[in-house]
């Protein structure tokens, strides 16, 4: 799926959007509209952002489970080589020395994720600070040119800014977009 991203100065014009997307057959699964005016959303049923959109949780959960995973891996193949009583460790003890480094990982990865700005919306954070409306739209690939051309032709006024996957790789880094 790919994801548009618009900017618009007013709630009237993302109300209008709104309601034309949904005429398009665009599901509120399909739209998120992050702003500072939360409450103006809600009053107007505008579908908002949730945590996911509006977080780095996915993008931090990967990064950091990866991360995890290495260790994990890396301190199970260390402890295999330290005899333990002449012995090495057992299975088991190897097995959970790799799973509490992946567990901490992800630990870290969601606390870290939950407080900060998702890397696909933080290109927009001054705009929205300055009081737009970043409206996003997942489509399939084949749907991109249909959902352009209807935000062209009725909606003018709402500034095209990018299309970029719905995916999030761990790898990835934030944008720099130019407005």
């Amino acid at each position: 799926m790919k994801r548009l991203f618009y900017l618009t100065k007013n709630i009237d014009s993302t109300e209008q959007i709104s309601h034309d997307l949904h005429h398009a057959g665009i599901t509120d699964w399909n739209f998120h509209v992050l702003s500072k005016d939360e409450a103006g959303l809600y009053k107007r049923r505008i579908h908002s952002a949730n945590v996911i959109q509006k977080t780095d949780l996915v993008h931090s959960l990967e990064k950091s489970t990866l991360i995890g995973l290495g260790a994990g891996l890396l301190a199970a193949l260390v402890l295999s080589q330290i005899p333990v009583h002449g012995e090495a460790p057992s299975f088991a003890i190897l097995a959970g020395v790799f799973v509490a480094g992946i567990l901490f990982g992800v630990w870290h990865g969601t606390l870290y994720g939950v407080q900060n700005e998702n890397i696909k919306v933080k290109p927009f954070h001054d705009k929205i600070e300055q009081g737009f409306y970043l409206i996003m739209v997942d489509v399939a690939a084949r749907q991109v040119a249909q959902v352009q051309e209807l935000m062209a032709k009725r909606h003018p006024e709402a500034q095209f800014c990018t299309k970029d996957s719905t995916l999030v790789s761990p790898f990835e880094e934030p944008k720099e977009l130019s407005f």
